[in-house]
């Protein structure tokens, strides 16, 4: 059972990392934090007599589900928006009120001891990466984070995914291969 100070700690380490992924597949950064806070709540409140070694599956498997749930009430929404609208408004076209292009800025990394055409590098490399993260087929987004970002092991991933292991190993296999290609393209190499 993970005590109170090993809950509180694993949230606070998966707490950025989680936003990322959360704003990768949703795009809308006040959506993106009630996601994360959800997910958090729900681990502690459902989850807080398991294991901690546990928490990262359960927590990345809880963040899927509701970053799916998002999408289930955002069409149920728009639906009913849109019937809505057309009924007050028979003139006018029902067009969407937020842009679905926004993407979070690159966040700076941490400061080393390194020179400022190394940092400028570093961040333009990881804006590419991110643009390009985000362009990704959503199962490809969602191996190659978890993996990747979250450190879990094939295993983990494809249980919090709900799919096999070969699957999470060819979503994984084509998302760093168009990565690659995208910094590529971009004149950036290894």
């Amino acid at each position: 059972m993970a005590t109170r100070q090993e809950m509180s700690e694993f949230l606070a380490s998966v707490e950025r990392r989680a936003f990322k992924h959360a704003m990768f597949s949703i795009r809308d950064e006040d959506a993106a934090l009630d996601a994360v806070q959800d997910a958090m709540l729900k681990l502690a409140e459902k989850y807080g007599d398991k294991p901690a070694a546990e928490l990262p599956m359960l927590f990345q498997r809880i963040l899927h589900n509701v970053v799916a749930d998002f999408f289930r009430r955002q069409k149920v929404r728009n639906l009913w928006t849109t019937l809505l609208s057309s009924l007050v408004h028979d003139d006018e076209d029902g067009g969407g009120d937020h842009d679905p292009l926004e993407t979070l800025e690159a966040e700076a990394g941490s400061e080393r001891a390194e020179s400022a055409a190394d940092q400028v590098e570093r961040a333009q490399v990881m804006a590419v990466i991110e643009a390009e993260i985000s362009k990704l087929p959503a199962r490809q987004r969602e191996a190659f984070l978890m993996r990747y970002w979250e450190d879990m092991d094939v295993a983990e991933t494809a249980a919090a995914m709900g799919c096999s292991e070969g699957s999470v190993k060819t979503h994984c296999s084509r998302a760093t291969h168009a990565l690659a290609d995208a910094l590529r393209a971009k004149g950036f190499r290894s």
